[in-house]
């Protein structure tokens, strides 16, 4: 391979947007001088043979564009045959940059997670800022463009962001904030919902009222889970702290330009509602169910809640001991951070006294068909995890010997150790807290060292990097099983090996772990076998191929506004993560005879597919239950912003 010259620094203009995206900053999408047009993409018809980051590659950090030729799945009648020769190409000045030819993966074999023969181009010799594309100089197909640029995920990180304003419950969304086609009136608050919710067992006992206003939408579904809600507080919290000076005040939410940084604005919204769910016991209600309509302003049922349990106010007490951490050390919030403190130990001390109290909502057993949609609840070894969690946090916090004495005597009780050193993307949080815990000052040397050892030893392994030191996937993204949300797991596998290089761990040095885990910021932003960035509407931002449509209650099907991108008025907003391919989606048991929104036959693909091309963009929602691939959720987005904000800077 050569490099034959570096040059440009243009970029092009963004297109227009139905909705304005956060203020641009200097450099980082405006261009000056026309594109070159690159040649046509592809021969095929059902996929790209060339896959790249859609978005770009930072200028220090591995670059592989991946080229396709199909051989199983929904795109086998297509072919592709690469050239011999494969040129970078300056799209601003037509000079080629680069030339390499690609070199075959596994020696041509098919692979079975994704159906494809590959070839690899690597072109990390190319650094230099700027717009370009890669071109077969035989075939004369090219990839889309992209951009090198030090800055190139900024943009990307603030749309993932704000995906949190458009999923916040009772407040308006202004159409300047919103854009004017996503703005709504605030949600949930007329007579009976969430100012005045009640118990889910006495929906007509005024005496259980309660305010439960505020939080996120979950999902695709308007409910507000305590338990899940922690967790994304504490992945935004870490992302946060991991990084805090990259987090700008112009990310276009209501408390833009205040103190504070943005997405801390936001957690705090998230915090607040956490803190409405506490009793004053410590305990911690488990979930609320909300009416959906489309828009959110147009549901007007009556909001329940569940009762206390043990799961939500554990992991709410690590929520709650990270946030006053954090929030503690800055100028203006000391006070808020101290009575978060409070809360941590009145909920640890609560769940001490109450280990084992249980609520299962939607679920007869319980009494409580119709209350949320997704099980709330967890086994013995989620309450053990979300205790140890806790236990971390609470100890960092106020260095009292109650919360480490726990730490040590129980941190072999997890799979860790007891599947010899099982390192697992599906365990991420509590193998981040336990990372986390590690790298505190007054951690018990032999744990942290304990620890240490165990972790590095897991991502030596089979499924971490042994698979990436030999390429087990041609797109350069392994996972061992793909399953409902699998986008999640490759954000949290990708977290999985940066924490080797924010925690030192391991002998490799910190930019090869980086490097690995940018692959799969790159599988997310289109380095896949569908070519596509699983982000929603992000051609505003260079994706010539994001999510088109994907499973919410407010972008419903069939709405003339919001089903998608391309068919209605404005489609979804930018910047939601959807679920990802998932091999074990199945439309509803019943199907086809249940009813006539099943059709004939299960839709293919997802159906039949080689599991990385176990996906559509389709957002049926009941018998088709386009929820199992397409649907977004907090913690897929906040999983993918904490992975994302380590290559910002």
């Amino acid at each position: 391979m050569s490099l034959i010259g570096c040059g440009g620094s243009s970029s092009p203009s963004a297109p227009a947007s139905a909705a304005p995206p956060p203020a641009s900053e200097s450099g980082s999408q405006a261009g000056t001088r026309a594109l070159v047009k690159p040649v046509a993409p592809s021969t095929m018809t059902l996929g790209p043979a060339i896959v790249v980051d859609q978005f770009g590659y930072l200028p220090a950090r591995d670059k592989i564009a991946v080229i396709r030729n199909p051989q199983t799945g929904y795109d086998a009648a297509d072919s592709f045959s690469p050239g011999t020769v494969y040129e970078v190409v300056n799209a601003v000045s037509n000079a080629v940059v680069f030339s390499g030819a690609p070199v075959a993966w596994n020696g041509g074999a098919t692979d079975a997670s994704s159906g494809d023969q590959a070839w690899h181009v690597d072109f990390s010799a190319v650094t230099a800022p700027g717009q370009y594309f890669i071109r077969d100089a035989l075939a004369k197909v090219s990839s889309p463009p992209f951009r090198i640029a030090a800055d190139v995920y900024k943009p990307v990180l603030r749309a993932a962001v704000r995906y949190f304003y458009y999923q916040r419950a009772g407040i308006a969304k202004t159409a300047k904030l919103a854009g004017a086609g996503w703005a709504d009136a605030a949600s949930h608050l007329g007579p009976l919902q969430d100012r005045q919710a009640r118990l889910f067992s006495a929906p007509g006992d005024a005496s259980t009222e309660r305010d439960v206003s505020g939080g996120w939408y979950d999902a695709g579904d308007f409910n507000k889970y305590t338990r899940w809600h922690a967790g994304y507080l504490i992945d935004l919290l870490h992302a946060f702290a991991d990084n805090p000076g990259i987090w700008g005040k112009d990310y276009n939410i209501p408390e833009s330009g205040n103190q504070h940084p943005d997405l801390l604005d936001e957690i705090k919204w998230g915090m607040d509602w956490l803190i409405k769910m506490q009793e004053p016991s410590g305990a911690m209600l488990s979930i609320a169910g909300l009416a959906h309509a489309s828009p959110p302003s147009a549901a007007t049922g009556q909001t329940l809640y569940g009762p206390p349990n043990t799961s939500a106010t554990l992991a709410s007490a690590g929520a709650f001991a990270l946030g006053a951490m954090v929030f503690g050390a800055r100028a203006g919030l000391a006070s808020y951070g101290n009575a978060l403190k409070a809360r941590a130990e009145r909920a640890w001390n609560w769940a001490i006294a109450n280990p084992n109290v249980l609520f299962k909502n939607n679920d007869a057993a319980y009494n409580s068909q119709g209350l949320g949609a997704g099980q709330q609840e967890t086994d013995d070894y989620g309450r053990f995890g979300h205790k140890l969690a806790a236990a971390i946090y609470l100890y960092q916090l106020t260095g009292k010997a109650v919360y480490s004495s726990f730490v040590d005597a129980q941190y072999r009780n997890t799979h860790l150790f007891e599947w010899w050193n099982y390192v697992s993307p599906f365990e991420a949080a509590l193998q981040q807290a336990l990372m986390h815990y590690a790298s505190l000052p007054g951690a018990t040397p032999a744990t942290a060292a304990a620890l240490r050892a165990a972790y590095a030893t897991g991502m030596d392994g089979t499924d971490h990097w042994s698979a990436m030191s030999a390429r087990t996937d041609p797109y350069l993204a392994h996972l061992q099983v793909y399953t409902w949300g699998s986008n999640a797991i490759k954000s949290h596998e990708g977290n999985s090996f940066a924490a080797l290089a924010l925690y030192g761990l391991g002998t490799r040095p910190a930019a090869a772990n980086l490097n690995a885990a940018l692959h799969y910021v790159h599988y997310l932003h289109g380095v896949n076998p569908l070519g596509k960035v699983y982000l929603s509407n992000m051609g505003s931002l260079g994706a010539s191929n994001s999510v088109d449509q994907f499973y919410h209650t407010w972008f419903a099907h069939g709405s003339a506004r919001w089903d998608s991108v391309k068919d209605s008025t404005y489609g979804p907003p930018p910047g939601f993560l959807v679920g990802g391919p998932n091999p074990s989606y199945h439309w509803e048991n019943g199907c086809p005879t249940l009813h006539p929104l099943c059709g004939t036959q299960s839709p293919t693909p997802p159906t039949g597919q080689p599991p990385q091309k176990s996906y559509m963009d389709f957002n049926d929602s009941w018998p088709i239950n386009s929820w199992e691939v397409t649907e977004n959720s907090n913690g897929y987005q906040s999983a993918y912003i904490r992975l994302l904000s380590r290559f910002v800077s």
